[in-house]
């Protein structure tokens, strides 16, 4: 589940808030063991996700850095280049 959070620090723009909630639901979904909370648990599950969202929007806005913004096209091609390399080409078909 958390090879789906992405690092959001120092991209131009800078990460939306729905980068940020997503983040913090794949980080409280793997912690808490549930995709999914049963509606005994939906309330703390859901005010956990409010706490790391709260949290990783205070973190990047406190980072500092000297080295340029990313490009998050650029980057979105890298990560495309790597899996390329790790699984094989995909969608190549032969008739």
């Amino acid at each position: 589940m958390c090879r789906n959070i992405r690092v959001l620090h120092n991209f131009e723009p800078p990460a939306t808030d729905d980068e940020i909630e997503a983040a913090a639901i794949q980080y409280v979904r793997k912690v808490s063991g549930a995709t999914r909370p049963s509606a005994a648990n939906e309330e703390a599950f859901d005010e956990a996700v409010r706490a790391v969202t709260a949290a990783t929007r205070t973190l990047l806005d406190s980072l500092v850095t000297k080295a340029p913004p990313r490009d998050r096209e650029v980057e979105a091609a890298k990560a495309k280049a790597r899996a390329a390399e790790r699984y094989g080409l995909q969608g190549s078909a032969s008739a």
